[in-house]
């Protein structure tokens, strides 16, 4: 019997502790740069370490968000992510930033998650109306209208949005608790999954007839 207590003790032990980490975790050294060569180093969550005394000002920096990113698109954004890929320093410290471009009158960052990440965002140039919809059963709709230097915090894994409503671009920085925090476009991944998810599916799903799902699976159709 005590055993058994013992065996439920840890177990809620560790599920408390589970919950309580929120973030990637936390590294044991003083930074590993994450080094693309499978044939060296020493592997920690996911990337192998460059020698530390092989470290170099330019594994810690990153140069481009001062650009815009082209808009020209169906949803008239353009997302540019810095995350441990493209700066191999950010390697096992549970952050990352993107800059985020919206065209005039309605560009668009659709809705979607982040799967390991919260998100904080600060508004640089125009209007955006922004927000996120609570988890099952409430599903609740919190929005708010940013203007310049306001800041919006989108909680880890739940759907969000940004939408330009100004007649100028908009351009938003965003920071994330996670080094690869990973995005998930809701409208891409159900209806441009591959292979499709299926009308039977679908159809009871969004309680829609078969001609709107396949109406919508053409614009998101993975080209060949």
């Amino acid at each position: 019997m005590k055993g058994v207590q013992c065996f439920a003790a840890l177990v809620i032990l560790s599920l408390a502790f589970s919950c309580g980490n929120a973030s990637d975790p936390s590294s044991l050294q003083d930074f590993c740069v994450g080094l693309n060569d499978t044939k060296s180093g020493v592997f920690v969550n996911g990337e192998f370490c460059k020698d530390p005394k092989l470290a170099k000002a330019d594994d810690f920096f990153f140069t481009g968000l001062n650009k815009a990113g082209n808009t020209a698109n169906a949803e008239g954004s353009a997302v540019n992510l810095v995350n441990f890929q493209n700066l191999p320093g950010l390697n096992t410290l549970g952050i990352s930033i993107a800059r985020i471009d919206f065209a005039p009158n309605g560009g668009l960052n659709p809705p979607h998650t982040h799967p390991r990440a919260s998100e904080i965002l600060v508004v640089l140039e125009g209007t955006l109306f922004v927000g996120f919809v609570t988890s099952n059963p409430d599903n609740r709709l919190i929005t708010k209208v940013l203007n310049v230097g306001d800041i919006f915090v989108f909680p880890v894994g739940l759907i969000h949005f940004q939408l330009n409503i100004g007649k100028t671009p908009a351009v938003s920085i965003s920071g994330l608790s996670s080094q690869n925090p990973g995005v998930i476009t809701i409208a891409n991944a159900v209806f441009g999954s591959n292979p499709p998810i299926g009308l039977d599916v679908l159809t009871k799903a969004f309680q829609t007839d078969a001609n709107v799902v396949k109406s919508i699976e053409s614009k998101f159709a993975k080209q060949p």
